[in-house]
């Protein structure tokens, strides 16, 4: 389990950030956000104030990363990218998420490695990640000021036979009724404006399924899957738009029989990969491709493909 519970001694009364400065090793920053989400423990109860005294035996959360063996396809003195396999998450959702990509960053990298962006846990592909605070903030600028391009590949449902552009705005909705907050992204006047390119490659008539390139202008959360849902071509395999509420629900829920998913969705998994990323990094332009056989991972996912 990467989080771990501690158990340390305070012997002097100090302010509860300075001892996670002094004594751990952190940044002011780091040492007041933990606090604040509640990994500093006494007798037992979470402090969030990170300014209050502390002394004599107190327990903290750490992250103590694993690995895997899952190695990066691509590496510089600043940053790596993994091909991030489909249903594996970026960011642990929990202290109780036995394993995500950032387990391997940071055992690989140490703790000042970072992840630059985010895609989906059910998306597969290409996630750039730095190695220190500093390429953090510049990779993290150009991703702010789009001058990442991106390339994903999807297969969708029905024929799509001309390029086109999506510039539907996109709204977050919470439920925070569940224990894990839960959200679903429609489109919606009061939303963000978002943009997406998209550009068929091949219609399988037999399907009627056709592989498309998607070039997502902006980030939006769930942006290619709502906006392909929204001109009537979901991806093959989303649980989430594109089929019943019902549907959603058990998945949301994680009830969702796989069979079901099949039965319902095309797929067991979202046939949507990020594919390539290039962009302009210290006088270096680069442009680089995941290794993953897409057409083949539809193949393999689809009946009478």
């Amino acid at each position: 389990m990467p989080f771990a519970l501690k158990s340390l001694h305070v012997q002097h009364p100090q302010k509860a950030f300075l001892f996670f400065i002094r004594e751990l090793g952190y940044s002011q920053k780091d040492a007041q956000s933990l606090i604040a989400r509640g990994r500093l423990l006494v007798n037992g109860k979470p402090i969030t104030n990170s300014a209050q005294e502390i002394s004599g035996d107190i327990e903290y959360i750490c992250f103590e990363p694993i690995s895997k063996g899952m190695k990066p396809v691509y590496e510089t003195d600043d940053f790596v990218l993994y091909d991030k396999p489909n249903k594996m998450l970026v960011h642990p959702q929990n202290r109780y998420t036995p394993y995500s990509l950032i387990d391997e960053l940071k055992y690989q990298y140490g703790n000042k490695a970072n992840i630059a962006h985010r895609i989906d846990m059910e998306t597969s592909g290409l996630v750039l990640c730095s190695k220190s605070k500093e390429s953090e903030r510049d990779l993290k600028k150009l991703f702010e000021n789009r001058s990442i391009k991106k390339r994903y590949l999807a297969f969708v449902f029905g024929e799509i036979s001309k390029e086109f552009t999506c510039n539907a705005p996109l709204k977050v909705f919470k439920d925070k009724s569940s224990p894990i907050i839960r959200s679903i992204v429609k489109v919606d006047n009061d939303g963000k404006s978002s943009e997406t390119y998209f550009k068929p490659i091949t219609y399988f008539k037999n399907l009627d399924m056709t592989l498309i390139e998607c070039f997502p202008h902006t980030g939006r959360q769930h942006q290619i899957r709502v906006h392909l849902f929204h001109v009537k071509h979901p991806i093959v395999g989303d649980p989430l738009y594109g089929v019943q509420e019902s549907v959603t629900t058990q998945y949301l829920d994680k009830q969702l029989d796989i069979n079901k998913r099949i039965k319902m969705t095309g797929s067991a998994r979202l046939l949507l990969h990020a594919d390539m990323l290039s962009f302009h990094y210290k006088d270096i332009d680069y442009e680089i491709q995941s290794k993953l056989d897409f057409v083949g991972v539809c193949k393999e996912n689809v009946n009478n493909f």
